[in-house]
């Protein structure tokens, strides 16, 4: 998780698509997500995807619309409905 969060950082210094390449598509869905499915529900879990959820800029959700997320966050997203 802070690997993810130091990636982020990098969000507007670097190119907004290797950001997102790198800290969403690398490191939160292959690694940080097996990691939350195999974490069992409760609130160990809840705090792990807040934590998650914290790291990632606002500025990447400007302009959505209401009730859809940024494709990269798609499995994230199916685990929090879980």
């Amino acid at each position: 998780l802070q690997l993810l969060f130091n990636v982020l950082l990098w969000d507007g210094i670097v190119q907004e698509d290797i950001v997102r390449d790198l800290g969403l598509s690398k490191l939160l869905n292959r690694y940080l997500l097996l990691n939350l499915l195999s974490t069992p529900p409760g609130m160990d879990n809840i705090d792990k995807c807040k934590k998650v959820v914290a790291c990632l800029p606002e500025r990447w959700f400007q302009g959505l619309q209401s009730g859809s997320s940024l494709p990269e966050l798609q499995q994230f997203c199916k685990h929090l409905l879980q």
